[in-house]
């Protein structure tokens, strides 16, 4: 079992930036793929970025892809979106999830069900 918090969501204004931190405790010794998600009031939630356990591959959603960048820290078994150029349309509550995806892809890494531990998710308030 491995647990999620997520941190540094707030109110920023259009333009802005913010950094959020994804905190992994529990089974830290198995490697986990990582995504980030988010859901607006009124909206189903939806894909954000993914990092692969290794680090080494990055997915992003077209809406978020050169102002938001995904990262990971091993020593400190933390995960980071880094969100530059904030927008209104950026509100939301964000989560990081945890999974062992086997056949990593675009496809597959922006599916919810491929990720077994979600955490409570921080809010992110963009105003314009």
């Amino acid at each position: 079992q491995v647990q999620l918090v997520e941190s540094g969501g707030g109110l920023v204004q259009a333009g802005g930036s913010l950094r959020l931190s994804c905190a992994v405790s529990g089974r830290t010794n198995i490697m986990y793929d990582m995504g980030w998600f988010r859901q607006a009031p009124g909206n189903e939630r939806e894909f954000v970025a993914a990092v692969r356990w290794s680090g080494g591959i990055k997915y992003y959603a077209e809406s978020v892809k050169g102002r938001f960048t995904v990262s990971r820290e091993y020593a400190k078994n933390t995960v980071y979106l880094q969100m530059n150029s904030l927008k209104p349309e950026d509100t939301a509550v964000y989560y990081c999830a945890a999974g062992n995806i086997v056949y990593y892809s675009p496809a597959s890494s922006r599916e919810e069900n491929e990720y077994d531990n979600w955490g409570q998710g921080t809010q992110v308030t963009v105003s314009s």
